[in-house]
């Protein structure tokens, strides 16, 4: 099988646990197809660039994925049909990163500095 990151951007008006369910409903699709799903970082709701569908931000969510290609050709189709998705991105990679991601690490690193500069 192959080895994937996956991001996916949802409208803004839907509530982080939408995002969250929309992210759990691609994990048991790829599973049913005999994928695997080894991680996935909700990044929550970030600013846009530019305008997608007249949205000014999305719910950003990050799946390290290990699937057939079919099984990823058929998640992408998935949400395309989906209304909720504003924009998804699948590459294909050597080897999957479990660490934290940049996005996470950044915030945890800004969450840290906060709390020893109150103390």
């Amino acid at each position: 099988m192959a080895l994937y990151e996956h991001v996916v951007i949802t409208r803004q008006d839907i509530s982080p646990q939408q995002a969250e369910a929309l992210n759990d409903q691609l994990k048991h699709m790829l599973e049913e197809q005999g994928g695997a799903v080894a991680k996935i970082e909700y990044w929550g709701l970030r600013n846009l660039t530019y305008r997608i569908k007249k949205n000014r931000k999305g719910h950003y969510s990050l799946l390290a994925i290990d699937a057939p290609a079919e099984a990823v050709k058929e998640m992408e189709r998935q949400l395309s049909i989906n209304e909720d998705v504003l924009r998804y991105m699948t590459v294909r990679v050597d080897e999957l990163d479990l660490e934290l991601s940049p996005v996470l690490a950044r915030r945890d690193r800004e969450r840290r500095s906060d709390d020893s500069s109150q103390s």
